[in-house]
């Protein structure tokens, strides 16, 4: 039976997160803090996503957004028009960085295509997001991309009404517990679980160890042995 699968981005088709997290390497030596571990700026940053992932969503200018607010709270020094210009420049590395394909992934998604109904399903920043599909080459396998604000109940419930398909034919993929297993689960359709070892930590949550609509994987290549 042909299937809809959704398909997150980030982490599921692409490297993402690896980026993010150099970035805040390089911020935590321009930081220089005299106290302050690396875990515990991180734990400060913590706090400002998850206030400000509300208000302005995901991506690379928001996450640099979030540095220069961490910065003015945890800096020792008086801050400089140098450290901004610093900090600032992490915008157009962070959302121009060459697309790392995870492997399996593009032929993986020319099997499945010619089988099932594709959708690319990824939030984030949406002239960002698209334009990442777009230098990835992948759009040709999909038959919607959609960027949303949020990946939730509601996200999924409104992309089942417009597809026009049961429950029981939706599959949600992707790496995260948060946006992309529990909210699916919790909306009614299935989802399939694949591990990045670099998942954003504010995205991980712990997944059912058995649930009868949800599906665990190792590998994106996986997929055709189910699909």
């Amino acid at each position: 039976m042909r299937q809809d699968l959704w398909i997150d981005a980030d982490d599921t088709l692409w490297e993402n997160n690896i980026f993010f997290e150099r970035v805040f390497a390089e911020f935590v030596q321009l930081l220089a803090h005299s106290s302050l571990s690396a875990r515990q700026v991180r734990d400060e940053l913590d706090e400002i996503e998850r206030v400000n992932s509300k208000l302005y969503g995901y991506g690379a200018a928001n996450f640099v957004r979030n540095l220069t607010e961490c910065f003015r709270k945890l800096s020792e020094r008086e801050l400089c028009d140098s450290d901004l210009s610093c900090i600032a420049a992490y915008t157009a590395r962070l959302a121009n960085h060459p697309i790392e394909m995870i492997d399996g992934v593009a032929d993986t998604l020319c099997y499945l295509a010619d089988r099932h109904h594709l959708t690319l399903c990824t939030k984030g920043n949406p002239e960002e997001q698209r334009a990442k599909v777009e230098r990835s080459g992948l759009q040709r396998h999909f038959h919607h991309v959609r960027v949303v604000r949020e990946k939730d109940v509601d996200c999924y419930r409104t992309l089942l009404v417009e597809r026009g398909r049961t429950h029981a034919e939706c599959w949600m993929i992707g790496n995260s517990p948060k946006s992309d297993i529990h909210p699916a689960l919790e909306a009614g359709i299935n989802a399939v679980y694949i591990p990045h070892p670099h998942t954003w930590h504010l995205e991980y949550m712990e997944v059912p160890e058995r649930h009868d609509r949800l599906l665990v994987l190792e590998r994106f290549a996986e997929l055709r042995k189910h699909f």
